[in-house]
């Protein structure tokens, strides 16, 4: 068995950010630490930040008054913002600044008093934060038929934007069916699908064709690890979206397999490895690593914890 790993993957610029944020927030306040929905889509990283003091809420009504609320990295609406506030909660905001980009987008042009087309998934988080930006400007589009029920005339101001964990391809073709139908519309001045999510599905692209047989490492709520496997597949190949190695089963597996492995923006290198040693210690696998880009992103920490790191380093 020759296993191909792929780089980039696992971890983003914004993932690394608000994990190093909840590490930082549960040294220095002590648990509990309550975070607004999971800091990131990953069941592993979930499950390990709950065992050591940190608590994932669905409702800042969870949250006692007075206590220490860390914002996840797909980021909130000014309504929870402003209920934080209400209720005496420290706020640390490790939304990504790539989602904060598309924040800032819909709040210029509903200022401007545009229609703006939300190409995203219902119910996502990140989409959730969005539209409450503006939520009386935004339509949520999740493909080319949602599409094709929109109508405007050209007296209306239109813009687009995208979530930031899609499929590049399969939002260009919403993209070219708005323009299609809507000629005028506007679009951000640089595109919102984030830099981690585009070179991660190059890397399938790239990569995966040769293979037998594809992994994913990412839980089944993450948006940009569900698209790799949707990806792998569309490439004709047998794709698995796993946490972990506890989620391998034998009978995917043969001898002399060609298996590609990667990993979605949420996953850590931890689950990657483990994968890993589960196919040697069994099919004595071999491993190549094929780089297809370089990254060296990183964003800085929330406002509320920088002065605390450089007193820590």
């Amino acid at each position: 068995m020759e296993i191909v790993l792929a780089s980039p993957r696992g971890f983003c610029a914004g993932v690394n950010m608000a994990v190093e944020s909840l590490e930082l927030a549960l040294k220095h306040f002590g648990p509990p630490i309550y975070v607004y929905h999971e800091i990131v889509h990953n069941q592993y990283v979930v499950n390990s930040f709950s065992n050591r003091g940190a608590v994932f809420v669905n409702s800042l009504d969870e949250v006692p008054e007075d206590s220490t609320v860390l914002f996840s990295a797909h980021g909130v609406s000014p309504a929870i913002r402003n209920q934080a506030k209400a209720r005496r909660l420290l706020a640390i905001d490790a939304t990504c600044p790539l989602v904060t980009k598309v924040h800032l987008e819909a709040i210029k042009f509903a200022k401007e008093h545009f229609t703006i087309v939300l190409i995203g998934h219902e119910g996502h988080d990140e989409v959730i934060g969005t539209m409450g930006e503006a939520p009386e400007a935004i339509v949520l589009v999740e493909d080319c038929d949602d599409v094709d029920k929109l109508s405007f005339d050209e007296s209306t101001k239109l813009a687009y934007l995208t979530q930031t964990t899609l499929s590049v391809d399969d939002a260009n073709r919403i993209i070219a069916r708005l323009k299609e139908r809507f000629p005028w519309i506007l679009g951000p001045h640089k595109e919102d699908i984030c830099y981690a999510t585009q070179n991660r599905q190059e890397a399938v692209k790239l990569l995966c064709q040769s293979s037998d047989l594809v992994l994913v490492l990412g839980s089944q709520n993450s948006s940009n690890s569900q698209r790799l496997c949707e990806l792998a597949k569309e490439f004709g190949k047998p794709a698995y979206l796993i946490d972990g190695p506890d989620d391998l089963k034998a009978e995917w597996f043969f001898q002399d397999q060609k298996v590609f492995i990667t990993a979605g923006a949420s996953a850590p290198e931890s689950v990657v490895q483990s994968t890993i040693q589960w196919l040697r210690s069994r099919y004595s696998a071999t491993l190549r690593e094929d780089i297809v880009r370089k990254e060296e992103v990183h964003f800085p920490l929330p406002k509320a914890l920088r002065e605390i790191a450089r007193q820590t380093a």
